[in-house]
């Protein structure tokens, strides 16, 4: 990294969104100065931005940053500040972005990179012309159990990936009373399938390869129309809402097969409406010499089964994570075997990438960059395309 930034003895980051993803990019700010090493600059806490000035100032106080924004021109335009997290509605990206990188910040976006491939393309544009790190916040990335599962199929232990099957099934849209908002407007795609299924295809790539082909795509929208709110809404949580309904635009339901560039199959199910699972996000692979699963809800471990166990005695064995596996020792304050974590965790490693990767240290490795970003949005249109063709064939470009 050549920027002046990387020059310096401290990093100054700020948020802009004060709701549920971006309280998770503050406080992983907050924690990654403690992670792992001390060769890293320090990480100052420097501004929280909001269009809610409660909300703004909320999170300073909770997360101890300097001070709170209401604009984000402000953060752009701040001498204090290098490293910035964006982390708001899709369709805000692309300006808060390229604004950002033309000031000279750092940025990490959060997924799906923005709310639309034209959108997208531009920011890959802006940050290629741009000396600045520009990141993807896939946050499942940095899970242990996931970059466990990873190597072991890269070192060829379960054998030759034959199938992934892949599900991200969520309950907070289950509730027809509660309110419209940006995530059910923008047309097919931009649901469950954008909203969750973005991760859970992040995921299936990170660990497999690119995909390279959909199939059989369909979406399907169970409630149709939801009552429009009265005031700002933030994340999944209910509010005050009107007597007046407006059209859900996109899907609730997705599901699609898949091919992976290395010929391997795949199968895919994202849902907003999964009764009683607030965030259920798992998978499994099976190979010509054994298989591998991993369940957000048991985060902290994952199922192995190999070729070389005895035969009376194979099976998937649970595997606790501990400070054998990735990102564990000096990176939780208790490394000990057996003492577990949770998501947070994961945002504090991503937060400490971020910054490594600014300053020019390779501790965690890069977090994925905007090409990265406008790839998975192309997979995302070939579904859509797909599921709109009745389920046909479709090249991811």
């Amino acid at each position: 990294m050549t920027t002046e930034t990387a020059k310096r003895d401290s990093i100054g980051v700020a948020v802009i969104g004060g709701g549920m993803a971006g309280r998770a990019h503050a406080a992983g700010y907050r924690t990654a100065g403690t992670l792992f090493g001390l060769e890293h600059p320090d990480v100052r806490l420097v501004a929280i931005a909001d269009a809610n000035p409660a909300v703004a100032d909320d999170n300073v106080r909770r997360y101890g940053y300097e001070r709170a924004e209401y604009d984000w021109r402000a953060i752009a335009e701040a001498d204090d500040i290098d490293a910035v997290s964006v982390v708001v509605a899709n369709h805000l990206h692309r300006e808060m972005v390229e604004g950002l990188l033309a000031a000279g910040k750092h940025v990490l976006c959060e997924k799906p990179l923005a709310g639309s491939l034209a959108d997208a393309e531009a920011m890959l544009e802006a940050a290629c012309a741009a000396d600045q790190v520009a990141a993807v916040g896939y946050t499942y990335r940095r899970a242990p159990a996931v970059e466990q599962i990873r190597r072991e199929l890269a070192a060829g232990s379960v054998g030759d990936l034959v199938h992934f099957n892949g599900h991200y099934w969520c309950d907070y849209a289950l509730d027809p009373t509660s309110p419209i908002t940006w995530r059910y407007q923008g047309g097919p795609g931009t649901g469950a399938l954008a909203d969750v299924g973005s991760h859970l295809i992040d995921l299936a790539e990170f660990v497999c390869g690119p995909i390279a082909e959909i199939s059989g795509a369909r979406f399907h929208t169970v409630i149709t129309e939801r009552p429009i709110p009265i005031g700002t809404t933030y994340g999944h949580t209910k509010g005050a809402v009107s007597d007046q309904k407006a059209p859900v635009e996109n899907e609730d339901i997705a599901t699609f097969t898949a091919t992976f560039a290395g010929g391997a199959a795949a199968t895919f199910s994202a849902s907003r409406v999964a009764h009683s699972l607030p965030d259920g996000l798992g998978f499994e692979l099976f190979g010509t010499g054994g298989s591998a699963s991993w369940e957000l809800a048991r985060i902290a471990e994952f199922q192995l089964a190999t070729d070389d166990v005895r035969a009376d005695l194979n099976g998937p064995r649970r595997i606790t994570i501990g400070p054998d596996h990735p990102y564990i020792r000096g990176g939780l304050p208790m490394d000990a075997g057996g003492v577990g974590h949770g998501k947070a965790e994961l945002f504090a490693y991503q937060a400490r990438a971020f910054l490594d990767q600014i300053a020019g240290i390779d501790v965690l490795g890069p977090l994925p960059g905007f090409d990265t970003g406008l790839h998975s949005m192309r997979v995302v249109a070939a579904i859509a395309e797909s599921a709109a063709g009745g389920g046909a064939t479709v090249k991811v470009l």
